[in-house]
């Protein structure tokens, strides 16, 4: 079963952080996909750019408005994402455990497609 690990973050200019910072979370995030890996895990998984570089489509009377910004304002932004094929829900949070994160994870499950 697929599963989304979502990766929340305060609002963070990545760009303007000190190098050793931003080589610390690289470095967490190559260890989190070592254990990927060593573990046999199927993952994929990408940073995203921050929410002020995002734009939304919303659906109106007059149909599809394009707005900037993310969808959703929030305290925290979608800073990147894994997707990872393991067994179960419970496997998927115990992944998720050893994840680096912000603030907080999400994990939500991929619906199967219908092939």
């Amino acid at each position: 079963m697929k599963f989304m690990i979502m990766l929340f973050e305060r609002p963070t200019d990545w760009t303007a952080a000190p190098s050793e910072v931003r080589e610390d979370a690289l470095a967490e995030h190559a260890a989190f996909t070592r254990y990927l890996r060593d573990a046999g895990i199927p993952y994929s998984g990408e940073a995203v750019a921050p929410a002020s570089q995002a734009r939304s489509l919303r659906r109106t009377e007059d149909g599809l408005v394009l707005q900037e910004g993310p969808f959703a304002a929030a305290e925290h932004n979608l800073g990147g994402f894994y997707v990872i094929d393991v067994k179960d829900m419970d496997q998927a949070v115990e992944v998720a455990r050893r994840c680096p994160t912000g603030v907080g994870t999400e994990i939500r499950p991929i619906w199967a497609s219908a092939d």
